[in-house]
């Protein structure tokens, strides 16, 4: 059975620095693509970052790209999401999901076939 798990949520003042972990169970590491999803209040659930652990590769959107970096440990089988110069409009629940392939369009997240819990962030102004 495959399971993401998300901590290191909370709540942290505008500017300020939060990392994130997904650690993952049941999956072969090396392999597909680990992503980073996020949904604030009444949103849509955004895809922000995504590794491709096997490869090193990243990929991140406009609206997060220079603030956070994702990145893995494949020993231990977690990837993190170091996020940075927190914004008020970064609260949202955060949530990895998981999937054995290699995508060319990773923000889709109808492509993924295992979602972690979530953890909350919000960043106070």
């Amino acid at each position: 059975e495959v399971q993401l798990v998300e901590s290191g949520g909370g709540l942290v003042q505008a500017g300020g620095s939060l990392r994130l972990s997904c650690a993952v169970s049941g999956f072969t590491f090396d392999d597909g693509a680990i992503t980073w999803f996020r949904q604030a209040p009444g949103k849509e659930r955004e895809g922000i970052s995504c590794i491709e652990p096997g490869h090193g590769s990243t990929f991140y959107t406009d609206s997060v790209k220079g603030r956070f970096t994702i990145s893995s440990d494949n020993a231990k089988k977690t990837v993190y999401l170091q996020m940075n110069s927190l914004k008020p409009e970064d609260t949202a629940v955060y949530y990895c999901a998981a999937v054995r392939t290699l995508l060319r369009s990773w923000t889709w997240d109808k492509v993924y076939d295992y979602w972690g819990q979530g953890t909350q962030v919000t960043v106070s102004s």
